[in-house]
């Protein structure tokens, strides 16, 4: 409601200013006409007080976006550094083998960081993959079928991650989720199989 306000103030102004330069422009060929260069003196003055008047307007605009950037960096830079947060979280697990309630817990808690300024699309599969890891590690352990599903499951929450942070870009480079997805999978199924092994 403000915003409306200051640019209805805005204007306003910015007509009277126009139409009193226009009256005063008349006025002054009026008056100034047998005086020499009085004329090109008052043309002089009315350019510089519209050139201020569009300059005003173009930093104020231009200000406002730049504010709006600012705060989009910081946004995106917030949803990345809690994104990694979560990854080495479940890494952290995943390579301890031994799952505990309270693991499941604190993963439970993220939810709610996540839920500040994650995509739907995010927090819905963040809650698939906590499905599939309560089932999976009822017991503590990770056996190779467990391993098998949580990296999948993994998988398709970094897809979701990763098309909330950087999905623009990989539209307009032409990469598909689905493979995006396969590669993931791929790269997740050798580390669990070295791990299992270890």
């Amino acid at each position: 409601m403000k915003n409306l306000f200051d640019k209805s103030i805005l204007l306003v102004l910015t007509g009277i200013t126009f139409i009193g330069g226009y009256a005063f422009l008349r006025y002054a060929y009026k008056v100034t006409d047998s005086t020499p260069f009085t004329q090109e003196i008052v043309l002089i003055i009315l350019g510089t007080v519209a050139t201020i008047l569009i300059t005003a307007l173009l930093l104020r605009k231009q200000s406002a976006v730049e504010i709006e950037k600012e705060q989009s960096i910081k946004f995106i830079d917030l949803k990345t550094r809690t994104y990694e947060d979560l990854i080495a979280k479940i890494e952290e697990m995943t390579l301890g083998r031994d799952i505990t309630d309270s693991d499941v817990v604190r993963l439970q808690f993220i939810t709610h960081r996540l839920a500040i300024f994650s995509s739907p699309q995010v927090l819905e599969e963040f809650q698939r993959f906590l499905e599939v890891l309560i089932q999976k590690t009822r017991d503590g352990k990770i056996s190779r079928d467990d391993s098998v599903s949580l990296a999948e499951s993994l998988a398709n929450l970094t897809v979701k991650i990763r098309a909330d942070l950087i999905g623009e870009m990989d539209s307009r480079e032409n990469y598909s989720k689905d493979k995006i997805r396969k590669q993931i999978l791929m790269n997740s199924s050798e580390s669990m199989e070295l791990l299992i092994k270890g």
